[in-house]
């Protein structure tokens, strides 16, 4: 019979899944977040390739989606920090963006950001832009409030 595998490995207390039973529910990593997307003509610059602020906006939508986990509410940007551009985005290449919160502080947070891009056919990625966002919790009011982790 078939049995389907989660991305982590199955323990012994926890069945595997078949086509006739649901896999268990998982919550989300809490200080994490993963994207893809397809890099299309509209997205690039005069060189062939993927513009610069499309790279960054998508970099800063994965890094607040890992921020908001891990803060559990509402942020904003406060800072983008030593953004590299290593490699070239193509039109047709997709690209796959990690995010991670790596540091904390009393109101703010420190997101690293890499994006590989993606040759869809192959499954091959490589390291193309790398950086690190800084976000501040915000209340209701918008005004910095204490990072609390429950």
């Amino acid at each position: 019979m078939y049995t389907a595998r989660m991305n982590s490995p199955e323990t012994p207390d926890t069945p595997p899944t078949t086509p006739d039973t649901p896999a268990p529910v998982q919550p989300a990593p809490r200080s994490s977040a993963r994207m893809l997307e397809l890099v299309f003509p509209k997205d690039l610059n005069g060189h062939g390739t993927a513009f610069g602020g499309f790279v960054l906006s998508m970099m800063d939508k994965a890094a607040s989606m890992a921020a908001i986990r891990h803060c559990q509410g509402e942020v904003v940007t406060a800072r983008m920090e030593a953004v590299d551009f290593h490699l070239p985005i193509r039109r047709g290449d997709a690209i796959a963006l990690e995010a991670e919160v790596i540091h904390t502080g009393r109101t703010s947070m420190r997101v690293k950001v890499d994006v590989f891009r993606e040759t869809l056919a192959t499954g091959k990625q490589e390291l193309a832009t790398s950086g690190v966002f800084v976000f501040v919790a915000v209340d209701a009011s918008g005004r910095p409030r204490p990072i609390v982790r429950g």
